[in-house]
């Protein structure tokens, strides 16, 4: 994965917010928060209100924005005269981030019989009611090499497409 100088990572949830913040805390991470813009994690979602807040600002390089969300479908649309001085990047956690949990609670063939989306299956089976707030996935992961396992577990029972990026693909 090449990126580009300036870089804007943006998360779809809290949890997605925690996981990478604590990355880039523990300077586990291809690259570092003073290169991103605004240096944080970024909430927004659609292409158009990405440009219109941040890509105005008249960047003179390439910005590489690191989209981490659940769905492979999701669209970031861009005007053509951003085309080409934006390089968006992917990182999928389908089916669900709190897959991460799963792991690292060695619980994925419960996870597999139970049917359930793993968010479901975090608060209900395993009690975990707030699974999805930032504070808790940040209290939870607080020994980052905790969640480099889990990031790597996941990885490895992950079918991951061709092309595709992970967080794995994030660690240094």
């Amino acid at each position: 994965m090449e990126l580009a100088n300036y870089k804007a990572c943006i998360c779809e949830g809290s949890a997605e917010n925690a996981i990478i913040d604590i990355l880039l805390d523990y300077d586990l991470m291809i690259f570092k928060r003073e290169e991103m813009i605004e240096e944080e994690v970024l909430r927004c979602r659609e292409g158009k209100k990405f440009e219109q807040k941040y890509l105005r600002k008249g960047f003179k390089d390439k910005i590489s924005v690191i989209r981490i969300l659940d769905s492979r479908h999701e669209n970031f649309k861009l005007s053509k005269a951003y085309a080409d001085k934006v390089d968006v990047i992917n990182v999928v956690t389908a089916p669900e981030i709190e897959m991460l949990i799963i792991f690292n609670e060695d619980k994925y063939k419960e996870f597999k019989k139970s049917a359930k989306k793993p968010s479901s299956f975090c608060k209900e089976d395993l009690k975990m009611a707030e699974v999805k707030s930032y504070d808790f996935v940040k209290n939870y992961f607080r020994d980052p090499m905790v969640l480099v396992t889990a990031i790597r577990k996941y990885h490895e029972m992950s079918r991951v497409p061709r092309g595709e990026y992970t967080l794995l693909d994030l660690l240094r």
